[in-house]
Order: structure tokens, then C-alpha cells, then sequence
């Protein structure tokens, strides 16, 4: 899972599963660029390690990102999105507005901007990856969740099409469908769960290194649930 000198833009590079990331993808000798509404250099002290605070709010927001980036360390090799979240608790029927536009704002608006954003210019260069976080709601969905797995399965459509799309410039796209991470925020707002069935982020986070590496290179268009076998 060799990644010397490949350039990944990490975007929720701060955070639970984020950190997680982040340090993987630097250890496996990635020069990573990290993308939080609030991150710092000091956050990660590496020198294969670069902070820009922004947020993908619009399709403008993202095309600048990549430019600084790509201006910095000349190439994207790969895109890790790992922005995303849960907001609900009630049924469809008692699910208001805002709600829905937060999880279509978190977990598929950010990732289409970003996405169209670094393709030109992986299809330029001729190759890329993108690896995307999405969740098992997307394909098992459950009660009271119901606009959060429906904004994750749209992520999972999205990103298996960018796939099938860039397929004829060596651009990989695939996303992991996680169960509950064992990460301190899932731990602090469900204190009485099993953990013990929960997902090791550092696990997801060595997956998606393995897909951004060359070793990968022809696994393309998968959704892979990563569950342990719990849940």
C-alpha cells in the first residue's frame, strides 16, 4: 500500500474518523492536503502534511480548493471524502425541511462538488482515485433514519458512476459503506451501546489507503460494507 509521493485531498480530514485517515494515509507516504471547516497545520505536524480550511458549501468553494491544492503540489492523484454526518430521529412523515437539506448538504451535495471539481483534472493526467465514506444505511436502511439513508444511498449513486463514466482514464471510484464506527462522538451520543460490535475506524481507514494504491487498481465501482459481521 506504497502511496510515496502520491497527492491525496482528504476532505473532513479532522474529526473522528477523519484523524484516522489522515494518519494513514500519511504513513503510508501520501503528501496528504487536509480540508476541514477548521483545521491547522499544527493538527497534523508532518511534513508530507498540508492544511486548508474550507467547506464545500458550494460548487465555487470547490473548485478553488482544488485549485490550491493542485497549485501547491502540482497533481491530484486522489480524492478521499470523507465529509458526511447523521441528523433525524423521526419518521419520514414527521421529518422537516431542514433536516432533509442538511443531510443532502452533508453526505451528496459536498461530494458532487467535489468530485466535478478534481476530475478535469484527473482525466487530464490520465489517472486517479476516489474513495468516499458513505454508510450501510444506504442499502440496509432503518426506521427513523430515513433522509440520512437516502442522502448516503444517493452518495453510493454518485460515486458508482463517476466510475463507470471515467473508466477510460484509468480513474478509479469506489465507496465504503460503514456500520457504527467506534469513534468518541458515536461512543458519547449512544453511551449504552455495544461497542464491542462497532466498527474499528482505523480499519476503514487502511481499506481506503489499499484502494487509493496502486494495488487496487482494478477494483473500480464497488460499495463495500464494512461491518464486522455484526450488524
Amino acid at each position: 500500500m506504497d502511496l510515496d509521493n502520491k497527492v491525496v485531498l482528504i476532505t473532513g480530514a479532522k474529526g473522528g474518523l477523519g484523524t484516522f485517515v489522515t494518519n494513514a494515509f500519511l504513513e503510508a507516504g501520501a503528501r496528504v492536503v487536509g480540508v476541514a471547516r477548521s483545521i491547522e497545520q499544527a493538527d497534523f505536524p508532518h511534513q508530507r502534511f498540508s492544511a486548508i480550511p474550507a467547506d464545500l458549501s458550494s460548487g465555487e468553494n470547490a473548485r478553488k480548493l482544488v485549485e490550491a491544492a493542485a497549485a501547491q503540489w502540482g497533481r491530484i492523484d486522489g480524492l478521499m471524502h470523507v465529509i458526511g454526518g447523521f441528523a433525524g430521529g423521526q419518521s419520514i412523515a414527521n421529518t422537516d425541511d431542514a433536516t432533509l437539506e442538511r443531510m443532502l448538504d452533508l453526505n451528496l451535495r459536498s461530494a458532487f462538488y467535489v468530485i466535478r471539481a478534481v476530475l478535469p483534472g484527473m482525466r487530464a493526467q490520465g489517472s486517479g482515485r476516489i474513495v468516499a465514506i458513505g454508510s450501510k444505511a444506504a442499502v440496509e436502511p432503518s426506521p427513523m433514519a430515513g433522509v440520512y439513508a437516502a442522502s448516503k444511498a444517493a452518495l453510493v449513486s454518485l460515486v458508482l458512476t463517476a466510475a463507470r463514466e471515467n473508466r477510460d482514464q484509468h480513474i478509479a471510484a469506489n465507496v465504503l459503506l460503514p456500520a457504527t464506527m467506534d469513534t468518541p462522538a458515536n461512543r458519547a451520543a449512544m453511551p449504552g451501546a455495544d461497542f464491542s460490535t462497532w466498527v474499528d475506524p482505523l480499519q476503514v481507514a487502511r481499506l481506503a489507503v489499499h484502494l487509493m494504491s496502486d494495488a487496487a487498481s482494478q477494483i473500480s465501482g464497488a460499495a463495500i460494507p464494512v461491518d464486522g459481521g455484526f450488524q
